[in-house]
Formats: structure tokens, sequence, C-alpha cells
């Protein structure tokens, strides 16, 4: 998988994320590093849903195209300022990739 391809994919699923959360929720990519992928979330959330829910949204956008995607952290940041800001870090890996290593495990 390329990077360029990789980074295609994230902006799609980025901009089809915040336009299914409208007003509620937005991303923003902060970071890509290697599968280190760091997220801002902006918005009011539905807290009676869970705001971590909120962000492990944008995983399931990316596991439906064919990566292998988890929320390895949620940053809650303090103070007042941060109180409609989380923060995400997802390990992002394409689907073909953890499927070959677990190929070579088993041999």
């Amino acid at each position: 998988m390329s990077k360029c391809k990789f980074r295609e994919d994230l902006d799609k699923a980025i901009e089809l994320y915040n336009r299914l959360h409208g007003v509620e929720a937005q991303a923003k990519i902060i970071d890509v590093n290697g599968e280190k992928v760091i997220i801002e979330f902006t918005g009011t959330f539905c807290h009676t849903c869970g705001v971590r829910d909120w962000l492990e949204d944008l995983a399931y956008l990316l596991v439906s195209m064919g990566y292998n995607a988890k929320l390895v952290e949620y940053i809650e940041p303090k103070g007042e300022e941060f109180q409609y800001k989380r923060i995400g870090v997802f390990q992002i890996k394409h689907g073909s990739e953890e499927s070959g290593d677990r190929e070579n495990q088993d041999r």
C-alpha cells in the first residue's frame, strides 16, 4: 500500500465522517506517522452515546475501506477551553498487511 493511497483514503474517511456527523463532531488530521494517526475531534458530541464511540466511528469507516483500524488512545484535554475537543490516536494498517502477517506466523 503506497503512502499516497493511504493518505487519500484517510482524507476520504475524514470527509465522510465530517459529512455524517455534521455539527456534532468534526475530525481533522493532526499527524500521520507510519501506522500511527492522530486526529483532533471537535464538537458538542452526544454525551449520552459516549464520546469515545464518536471517535471509534472513524475506525469503523476505515475498516469498511479495507483497513485494520483501531482507536488505541483517547485524550480529553483539560480546561474549559477544551471542553469541545478530543484527540484520538489510531493504529491503522491495510487489511492485506495484517492477513499477510498472520500467514507468515502460521508457517
